[in-house]
């Protein structure tokens, strides 16, 4: 899946479970559930064989792609039926804006702003698309504008690495707030947010 249709995926796995309690529906099937209808909603179409099959693949590594019997098609249809559900309970609403298109804006920017040699010996990129990608692991989609999410991970790549922003110091307004219209403690807050989820991913990883 590209990144798009994984966000949407995310969100509306987030937004069902802060309608619903989490202990109600099963969150496996609300995962696969919810790819499958981020593929519709993205024009990303993905087979239900496909998820089923990779699902299965990720809980039970060594086993073999299930066959096409009776109860490979009742997890079928509790797919479908839990995307309908999934549907009223979201009240149809499940489109959003995803700070992808703002974070290409903003490292488009930045690269023009810092000179060759930084841009090029600091991973700034990589870590900020990193950690956008991780915030999703938990409900910050829900909680943030797109617009700040993008900068606030741009902004804790940019600390990670040490890289200052040429004449920051002179001017009258810190790169960031023409960008998202955000003030420091907001940005503050949301990027400490985004390092806590990253920080939780990581743990479990390991």
């Amino acid at each position: 899946m590209q990144s798009i249709p994984i966000a949407t995926a995310c969100t509306i796995y987030h937004k069902f479970f802060c309608e619903i309690n989490l202990d109600a529906y099963d969150p496996y099937l609300v995962a696969m559930s919810s790819i499958y209808l981020a593929g519709k909603v993205e024009e990303q179409h993905l087979r239900t064989r496909d998820i089923i099959n990779v699902s299965n693949r990720y809980f039970n590594p060594s086993s073999e792609p299930l066959e096409l019997d009776s109860r490979f098609w009742e997890l079928r249809d509790s797919i479908v039926q839990c995307e309908l559900l999934m549907l009223r309970v979201l009240r149809f609403q499940v489109s959003f804006q995803h700070p992808h298109k703002y974070l290409l804006h903003y490292l488009i920017s930045l690269k023009n702003w810092l000179n060759r040699y930084s841009w090029q010996r600091t991973p700034i990129s990589v870590t900020a698309w990193a950690l956008l990608r991780d915030s999703y692991h938990g409900g910050l989609c829900l909680r943030f504008r797109a617009q700040h999410l993008a900068v606030a991970v741009l902004y804790l790549a940019l600390q990670v690495y040490g890289v200052e922003v040429p004449a920051e110091s002179e001017a009258e307004k810190p790169w960031w707030q023409p960008l998202a219209h955000i003030i420091l403690l907001s940005l503050d807050l949301t990027a400490l947010r985004i390092f806590y989820v990253w920080n939780c991913t990581i743990f479990v990883l390991l």
